[in-house]
């Protein structure tokens, strides 16, 4: 079986910084792909890019994605890749600094995984980060024959 990839859509160079560095703090070394827009993370799940096709090789194991992003916001992104039969079980975390309710209402009902606000404190981070790993790229088991997985 592939590496399991993770997908991390985040357009602030400073959070995607220190969530790689919190992955690797806690050794989680799978791969992680930066889309660094809606836009891009769209391109690369159905356009021309890495994830778009069955050959292109497997889907992310997870991706983190965040709301605020610009051309497409991550809401969009999200809707985007519930509609789609091959995206549909994706499992996706909003990782995000939103503290607006309206925003954890609309990912849950969008069909988001799991919401979590980016903790400030890079301690507190880094274990949101570990708990994160352990859950979706250890534990969790996607849906029997789900396309996602070698």
């Amino acid at each position: 079986m592939a590496e399991k990839i993770i997908l991390l859509v985040e357009d602030d160079p400073d959070d995607v910084d220190l969530t790689t560095r919190a992955l690797e703090r806690n050794h989680i070394l799978n791969e992680v792909v930066v889309a660094r827009d809606g836009a891009e993370a769209l391109d690369l799940l159905f356009g021309d890019g890495r994830f778009a096709t069955e050959t292109a090789g497997e889907l992310p194991a997870v991706i983190l994605l965040d709301l605020k992003l610009p051309k497409v916001d991550g809401l969009e992104v999200l809707r985007r890749i519930r509609a789609e039969e091959r995206t549909r079980f994706l499992p996706v975390v909003i990782l995000t600094s939103s503290d607006e309710e309206r925003d954890m209402v609309q990912s849950y009902s969008l069909g988001a995984n799991s919401f979590v606000r980016k903790p400030v404190d890079f301690a507190q981070f880094t274990e949101a980060v570990q708990q994160l790993g352990l859950y979706w790229l250890l534990l969790n088991e996607p849906p029997p024959g789900w396309r996602g997985r070698g």
